[in-house]
């Protein structure tokens, strides 16, 4: 148990190669530290074996939001492709290098990215706040290549930044090849990886706010109107949902991050890979839990 714990507090602190100066700031030292015990309902064999039984995701993890503990947990660190869950690693590089308030112009390129789309127009200019809605909240593939190239000025520079990100925050089972959760041989998490990022990312005021609304109207500097709507669909039909993320690709299946807050008011992090109905096995986590 020890030896988990300090890896965890230690996770990410130290840079490969040594220190070399000021890091970005991990998710260690936020943590609060967990009780030794896990709550019974996580620890009744019969009601995991049944879970097991009735849900279609090859990858789960149930998550104390505010310490980090582990809960219940299958094949959570079996790599597996991680569709647009990825976003969660473009909008930290993001939210961490640049104020809400910017101006940014949509590239020519964003205007080919296929998948989900906000339907950005070329030559427009956006906030870096709204732009980050549009990522977060639609989860549109253009608003991430958007911001990736005004951040980077390429995609591939953009993903070397992600990738040391990872390195940093200790995500040694984490890879990106783009910055949008598109299958590729090097773009793949595990349900571990992914909470321990999401845990950090929740952190992030900027982000946390808009991973929690419902749906925002966002205006180009020539005052055109955009709407987009949260992908997650029990963020609108839930009350115990309070935020969550959304992704979906052939090889990553349907996959699904969910804040949640059940009646003791404890808040946990649910993450769901390779799934093939991902609200239906978030129903009946929710239901077998009680969360």
């Amino acid at each position: 148990m020890y030896n988990s714990l300090f890896a965890a507090l230690f996770m990410g602190v130290i840079p490969v190669g040594g220190v070399q100066g000021p890091v970005q700031p991990t998710l260690a030292a936020m943590l609060s530290i967990a009780p030794p015990s896990v709550e019974e309902r996580f620890r009744d064999e019969e009601v995991l074996r049944t879970l097991r039984e009735q849900i279609s995701a090859s990858g789960v993890l149930i998550v104390d939001a505010e310490s980090g503990q582990d809960l219940y947990a299958l094949s959570s660190r079996e790599e597996r492709p991680m569709a647009s869950l990825t976003k969660l690693m473009t909008a930290l590089l993001i939210a961490e290098h640049h104020d809400m308030d910017e101006w940014v112009t949509v590239p020519q390129a964003a205007a080919t990215v296929p998948g989900e789309v906000a339907y950005l127009p070329p030559g427009e200019e956006f906030t870096v706040g709204d732009l980050l809605s549009a990522l977060l909240i639609g989860s549109a593939n253009d608003a991430a290549v958007t911001l990736a190239v005004y951040h980077s000025g390429t995609i591939s520079a953009f993903v070397e930044e992600m990738n040391q990100r990872a390195r940093e925050l200790g995500l040694t089972q984490t890879a990106f090849e783009n910055p949008v959760g598109f299958d590729a041989v090097h773009q793949y998490s595990t349900p571990k990886d992914l909470a321990w990022l999401s845990m950090f990312v929740l952190k992030n005021a900027h982000i946390k706010k808009r991973m929690a609304m419902r749906g925002v109207r966002m205006y180009s500097r020539s005052d055109k109107e955009f709407y987009v709507t949260h992908t997650h669909a029990l963020l609108h039909a839930d009350t115990a949902v309070l935020a969550g993320k959304t992704g979906t690709t052939d090889a990553a299946k349907q996959c699904l991050l969910s804040l949640v807050e059940a009646g003791n008011n404890k808040r946990y992090l649910v993450l769901l890979l390779h799934s093939g109905d991902r609200y239906a096995d978030m129903r009946t986590i929710l239901r077998f839990f009680a969360l």
